[in-house]
């Protein structure tokens, strides 16, 4: 089976400048998405990273001009594959972008998927945003999101309270974690007013303006960062590389954003078996199933945390809850998924 597809199939050239920002979920998706088809398919692919051999595929996991114009040149016989990590209606509540540039970049977008032969989105719920764009469905797949459990897993007791010591919480505290750029739409100011109303509570935020000066709602977020409740501490980047330690010490991963895609935050939370509780949204639907809690108010929020912080039995459902969304995006179903989909477009092509 594997020298057949080989004689269909062998190269694939990852092509990302993901890389240029740091401590956003497109560059974690990509990392862990090429990471995955090496390891699981070796037998199947062959992986170049921003290579100019001439590739069976070639796929774009970013939308820079640099790419666009190396689509134009690519050889016919190559396959373009984009990967869709976000849309106009997502950018739009992340940065401030001048209203005339705005429209531009917008289209470029849109024009730049559709100059794909495939796409790939992490979420079903983009596919019908996808089509509403002119682009067909049958171009377009889903394939989730993945985290590697090598670099995130349930780690000792022991080692949870080391790392509360040097993060300088105490070591009985109940502790709410939110990771995520600080931007409005990830809902920065409810996490601030919940916590004030939780003083006993200690709330931590990993993360900070990846985009700088024009991520929404910058002005506002910074008062927040120089004058922060007592019980909240804002700790800015945080290597990726370290981020299991902060999973590991917190009681709850609390994610109250208003917009997302898959978020790779919750993948990595789930790795390490922590609970997770999330703002209700439609676009969790179809991803989240059961493995973690969705609540929509502030009042609601608070009554969920203080009962995993007041009733052990129910944080055990909860942990449990985490422990399976962990098994059901494993590494071996969808590294499955994506030598399907290889092996599908390149029968089409042929």
């Amino acid at each position: 089976m594997a020298k057949k597809r080989n004689k269909i199939l062998n190269t694939i050239n990852m092509l990302s400048k993901a890389d240029m920002v740091k401590g956003h979920g497109v560059l974690s998706a990509h990392d862990e998405q090429v990471q995955l088809i090496k390891e699981m398919l070796p037998n199947f692919y062959t992986v170049y990273e921003n290579s100019w051999k001439t590739c069976d595929i070639l796929h774009f996991h970013t939308i820079n001009p640099s790419f666009y114009i190396r689509l134009l040149f690519k050889n016919r016989k190559s396959i373009s594959v984009g990967y869709v990590h976000f849309i106009p209606e997502t950018v739009e509540n992340s940065i401030h972008i001048p209203r005339l540039f705005k429209k531009i970049f917008y289209r470029y977008i849109i024009h730049f998927y559709k100059k794909m032969d495939y796409l790939v989105t992490v979420n079903p719920i983009f596919i019908k945003k996808l089509m509403s764009y002119g682009i067909e469905e049958s171009k377009i797949s889903y394939i989730p999101n993945f985290v590697s459990e090598k670099e995130f897993y349930k780690q000792p007791a022991k080692m949870r309270q080391d790392l509360r010591l040097q993060y300088n919480i105490r070591k009985d505290a109940f502790v709410v974690l939110c990771v995520g750029q600080l931007q409005t739409r990830k809902g920065v100011f409810d996490f601030v007013k919940i916590a004030k109303q939780m003083p006993d509570v200690q709330f931590v935020w990993a993360g900070n303006f990846t985009f700088g000066h024009i991520s929404d709602g910058y002005k506002e977020i910074k008062k927040l960062l120089d004058t922060p409740p007592s019980n909240v501490s804002f700790l800015g980047y945080i290597e990726r590389e370290k981020m299991i330690g902060l999973y590991n010490l917190s009681d709850v991963m609390f994610l109250p954003s208003y917009g997302e895609l898959f978020p790779m935050t919750i993948l990595e939370a789930m790795c390490c078996e922590t609970p997770i509780l999330v703002r209700k949204l439609e676009l969790y639907d179809s991803i989240l199933f059961d493995f973690a809690l969705q609540k929509t108010t502030n009042d609601e929020f608070i009554m969920t945390l203080r009962k995993m912080q007041d009733e052990r039995s129910y944080y055990e459902e909860v942990v449990d809850m985490s422990r399976k969304g962990k098994n059901f995006y494993s590494k071996e179903h969808v590294s499955q998924l994506w030598n399907t989909f290889y092996h599908t477009i390149s029968l089409k092509k042929k």
